[in-house]
């Protein structure tokens, strides 16, 4: 029996999809998913390209935020894209440059 829930648990492991990174290596520094744009920009400098993608309405107070990528590199072959809302790093991607 705990060989079948160690096979279960390991097959549970292999197929869940990739996370995005959740911190990044610019120099010397790291930028963490929480911080703010003004924090990014301090630490890797100005993005390669910005991008506008849109406004999102926060809950129930019905506040607009302003939704941004910055895309970092290419580094070593990989781009960095990092997305912003209202001005706080949500998420960061790495991809393969074309």
């Amino acid at each position: 029996m705990q060989r079948y829930a160690a096979c279960l648990a390991l097959a549970l492991l292999l197929s869940s999809p990739a996370q995005a990174a959740t911190t990044m290596r610019c120099g010397t520094q790291l930028v963490s998913e929480g911080d703010r744009a003004f924090e990014v920009e301090q630490k890797c400098g100005e993005p390669a390209h910005r991008d506008l993608v849109g406004y999102t309405l926060s809950g129930y107070d019905r506040r607009e935020f302003k939704i941004e990528e910055w895309v970092y590199g290419p580094t070593n072959g990989m781009l960095s894209i990092l997305t912003f809302e209202g001005n706080r790093l949500i998420r960061i991607e790495t991809r393969r440059s074309r």
